[in-house]
């Protein structure tokens, strides 16, 4: 990290971001702001373009969660070029919740809650201080040095349910290209792969295309993590159906289902279900 730290505040609430940059001015003079945003886009396309060293990424957001955020810029970070930088630090502000908490904790994910208190955030400052002197000898020279992070951020956005959750056996869904005038009952057993689209997520088997409106977030707890892998943060795949896995000079995976034609991207954030290629 450099003699005057960078950071990145992304917060919805104008209030609360000048006050957490107030706060931040007493606890850590060096650190400068170099931009506040309201929404989780913003906040990617700012830190793709300044690189700070500090992220303070506000959970909930328009537009896209603060993990959401986090996921795609990690998607998206430059590794193995001259002049890479380190993924920056990462801190999550959230309001106070049992449960979210209990996750950050259990990931040893930083995080600041709401309103942020004084001697939180001098705690936070002063383990930032001592992780930047680790990070300032990180050479972003291969995929391998995001892992890490890639890990964290794998466990924080895994399908977590304060309660459990049935499986299902059959999901209610439209025929694409119908309107909803039709609606059939399709056994989970015949879907190859869901892919989150617009307002939709896309519900593939071996010879038809539906729609149904229910978030994927929502719809992966009540799927069997070993039947049915996320190999995208818009696409979950039925594992026994991958035909084939093919990686491109840049590194990259995607794969191929059987029943299926055409290839599905595997994003940074899952590659590693493949690495063993």
């Amino acid at each position: 990290m450099a003699l005057h730290p960078t950071a990145l505040i992304a917060e919805d609430e104008p209030l609360l971001a000048a006050a957490l940059q107030t706060e931040l001015a007493h606890a850590w003079p060096e650190l400068r702001v170099l931009a506040t945003v309201g929404d989780g886009h913003s906040a990617v396309a700012q830190a793709l373009v300044l690189k700070p060293d500090v992220l303070f990424f506000d959970i909930r957001m328009p537009g896209q969660t603060g993990l959401d955020a986090a996921a795609e810029l990690a998607e998206r970070w430059e590794t193995g070029a001259a002049g890479a930088r380190p993924f920056p630090a990462l801190v999550f502000v959230t309001a106070y919740d049992d449960y979210a908490v209990q996750a950050f904790d259990a990931q040893a994910a930083d995080y600041l809650l709401k309103p942020v208190q004084v001697d939180r955030l001098q705690k936070t400052v002063e383990k930032l201080r001592k992780a930047s002197v680790k990070r300032s000898f990180i050479a972003m020279e291969s995929e391998a040095s995001m892992e890490p992070v890639l890990a964290q951020l794998r466990a924080l956005l895994a399908p977590q349910a304060a309660n459990p959750v049935a499986r299902l056996s059959v999901i209610p869904a439209s025929l694409a290209g119908t309107g909803g005038a039709s609606i059939r009952m399709v056994p989970v057993d015949e879907v190859l792969y869901f892919e989150a689209a617009d307002k939709y997520v896309r519900v593939l088997t071996a010879s038809a295309e539906y729609l149904i409106r229910t978030p994927l977030k929502e719809l992966l707890p009540q799927l069997d993590a070993q039947t049915f892998w996320q190999v995208h943060r818009s696409t979950v795949v039925r594992a026994s159906e991958i035909d084939t896995v093919t990686r491109d000079e840049a590194g990259k995976f995607s794969l191929s289902l059987r029943g299926r034609t055409g290839k599905l991207p595997v994003s940074r954030l899952y590659a590693h279900l493949f690495k063993a290629m």
